[in-house]
């Protein structure tokens, strides 16, 4: 009768500690959980603002770039100008080049852009022209504001520089310089070629197969013979020129190439005209 009271006690006992450990773990995992919330979060605040910050500096740095492309085009625009007034007036204005690259980017543009000063911050003051060639060159400075200073640097300084020419032309000063006529010629050649554009200057090669070389004549009515350099044998295809009257194996041999000189017409002496050009 004693072990019928005592016995079913047991197994209430083992019940209620399969309770308490179940709570435990289940305190445990909900604990985890909130840890493994917590540490994304902490990530996702750390890794968004990053984000929007290399964004922002992608973004700043197109900027910079579209600045330069446009400070570059407008100096062009106002080279050109330039080329075509100092012409006539002898003189270039720095003042004027100013206008002109204000007015090719657009006053607008320039007073929304991140050019420091806007419209104003540009100068040209740097800008010379030689009286006596007629070279000049074109300085564009400007500063590009930057929106947050790095080691106190809240500008950057940027310039654009470019050569311009005058429209002058030149003059020939009488017979006396006739001389000085410029004439082209080749390393082994013995005319020289008023044209640069010369036929017998810009050869015209065409590929051909050795079997119909006999029946194909230049433009001079003539026939094609092997080359002496790189004809030391039979070659399938070979390679021709409209007035050469050598056929070759290879596109490297020298026979198919021409370095070409330019130099006065009185430098030309014992040298013949061409008969094409030379006229």
């Amino acid at each position: 009768m004693r072990n019928n009271l005592f016995s079913p006690s047991q197994p209430i006992n083992h019940s209620v500690s399969e309770r308490v450990s179940l709570s435990a773990s289940t305190r445990l995992e909900k604990l985890f959980r909130n840890k493994r919330k917590g540490s994304v979060t902490v990530e996702a605040a750390a890794t968004v603002p990053l984000f929007f910050l290399a964004v922002a500096t992608l973004l700043y740095l197109l900027e910079m770039m579209a600045v330069h492309t446009a400070v570059r085009s407008s100096l062009q625009y106002a080279g050109k100008q330039a080329a075509k007034d100092t012409c006539i007036t002898q003189m270039l204005m720095p003042s004027k080049v100013e206008r002109d690259v204000v007015y090719a980017i657009g006053e607008t543009r320039m007073e929304r852009s991140i050019i420091a000063g806007g419209s104003s911050g540009m100068d040209c003051s740097a800008s010379r022209m030689s009286v006596r060639t007629g070279i000049g060159t074109l300085n564009a400075e400007y500063q590009v504001k930057i929106p947050v200073p790095v080691f106190g640097i809240r500008q950057v300084k940027c310039r654009e520089t470019m050569k311009i020419k005058a429209w002058s032309g030149y003059e020939k000063e009488g017979l006396s310089d006739m001389g000085n006529d410029t004439v082209y010629v080749t390393e082994n050649g013995l005319v020289y070629h008023k044209d640069y554009h010369c036929s017998y200057l810009d050869l015209s090669i065409r590929m051909t197969h050795m079997g119909t070389v006999s029946d194909l004549r230049n433009e001079s009515g003539g026939r094609y013979y092997p080359c002496e350099h790189c004809m030391k044998g039979n070659a399938g295809t070979i390679y021709i020129t409209n007035f050469g009257d050598r056929y070759h194996s290879s596109l490297s041999c020298s026979g198919l190439k021409r370095t070409i000189y330019a130099i006065p017409v009185s430098e030309a002496a014992g040298k013949g005209a061409c008969s094409k050009c030379g006229r």
